[in-house]
């Protein structure tokens, strides 16, 4: 009779690290992590030592120090003797409007140019490849230059406005001044407003909190909820009925009468610009640079946005508008009701990295003379107070946590549209 024992269990030793396949790989991987952490101790510390011998230590108190130059074009209140922070923290405003008003504007371009990319319209078609093949194939900063020379080129000085038979006039029933120095619009005014919070005391990342804006912002969103609550209802109908109420003028009625009403009690009105001296005054005016490193971004970015857009629409299947139209629809409620829902699977993952680009791509904006925080903390702060590599780490953080920050708000809304497979 024979026994079955288990065979014995090998010891581990030191050398199987290397020679056994079981651990070789983490053996290596942990060996060229602690490499690769050294050689980034090694850098610092040569870096830091460097800096010292030149009597230049890594310090960020230079950020305390006043900035002693002016900035044109801003959110928040700054003058020359404010502090090197805040002058960074305004340029920081400025990039974070650009790419606000560039991702919205290229979205909206880019989406159309797509779809009109696939019409069977022969000359449309041919248009739209025409726009999407001449801007993505010319440098963005040379349109950025070009666009801006339009500008000031094309447009009459303030000087045109002026006299009995003035050579230019203003736009929109004479509430918009277009002008080689920038735009002039009308400003919102209230006349009895409600005042703004101030935050932040006097620290240089200061600023004001309109009370106006709050409460509009309150009433709106309460709006939205009724509108929302009156769709459910009619839905409920619908499911019961078969047949669908109108709701329509019942849901624009409670979004619009209460901002009405709101508006009325805190006496909006608008600051029109007009003319005095040799410039306009009032209103609210957009530099040229803002508005010429807003248009190239946006158009340069809705060319790539259009092929993300044509290649969506592609990949679904040609019997999707087969189907949706043997039910009725026409080729309009087709494209938004059945293709462009389905197809955001596929445009929205290369939809952030385009608007990534556009972020990064801002920082060409001192090309124009637009301070943004590359003209301000990697420009003339960097220049005034010598701190080359505190300027730059600072502001390669500041670029790294706003495109975290967009892929991960654009991530969760991935998450959020894409279909769900039970």
């Amino acid at each position: 009779m024979t026994t079955l024992t288990d065979p014995p269990k090998d010891q581990f030793r030191l050398s199987m690290l290397i020679y056994d396949t079981r651990y070789r790989s983490a053996t290596i991987q942990v060996i060229a992590t602690m490499a690769f952490m050294l050689l980034v101790a090694w850098i610092i510390s040569n870096t830091a030592q460097n800096l010292a011998a030149l009597g230049k230590p890594i310090d960020f108190g230079f950020l305390r120090e006043p900035a002693s130059y002016d900035i044109n074009q801003r959110l928040l209140d700054y003058s020359s003797r404010d502090t090197h922070l805040r002058a960074a923290f305004i340029g920081l405003l400025n990039t974070l409007l650009v790419a606000l008003l560039g991702c919205i504007t290229a979205t909206i371009i880019g989406v159309v140019v797509g779809v009109l990319r696939l019409s069977n319209n022969w000359l449309i078609a041919r248009l739209m490849t025409i726009y999407v093949e001449m801007f993505r194939n010319v440098p963005v900063l040379l349109w950025i230059v070009f666009i801006m020379a339009i500008l000031i080129e094309t447009l009459p000085p303030p000087s045109a406005f002026r006299g009995d038979d003035p050579a230019s006039s203003m736009i929109l029933g004479h509430t918009v001044a277009l002008t080689n120095r920038g735009i002039y619009i009308p400003e919102p005014l209230f006349s009895r407003s409600l005042g703004d919070i101030h935050l932040l005391g006097t620290f240089p990342l200061r600023f004001d909190v309109s009370l106006d804006l709050i409460v509009l912002l309150v009433v709106l969103a309460g709006g939205l909820f009724a509108s929302a609550h009156i769709k459910r209802r009619a839905d409920v109908v619908q499911e019961a009925t078969g047949d669908r109420p109108v709701t329509w003028y019942y849901r624009l009625g409670v979004v619009v009468v209460p901002i009405l009403l709101v508006l009325i009690v805190l006496g909006f009105h608008l600051g029109m610009p007009a003319l005095q001296g040799f410039n306009f005054q009032g209103g609210t005016h957009l530099r040229n640079s803002l508005i010429a490193l807003w248009l190239a971004l946006s158009l340069y970015t809705a060319a790539f946005i259009a092929e993300n857009v044509r290649a969506g629409i592609m990949a679904i299947s040609k019997g999707q508008t087969e189907a949706a139209a043997a039910l009725g629809l026409r080729s309009g409620r087709i494209m938004s009701l059945v293709i462009l829902p389905q197809a955001l699977r596929v445009i929205i993952p290369p939809l952030i990295s385009q608007y990534l680009n556009l972020t990064k791509n801002s920082s060409l904006a001192i090309a124009v003379g637009y301070m943004d925080i590359t003209g301000t903390l990697g420009g003339i702060t960097m220049n005034q107070t010598g701190r080359e590599l505190e300027c730059i780490l600072l502001l390669m953080l500041c670029y790294l946590t706003i495109s975290l920050v967009i892929s991960a708000v654009m991530n969760w809304y991935n998450e959020s549209v894409k279909l769900k497979e039970r």
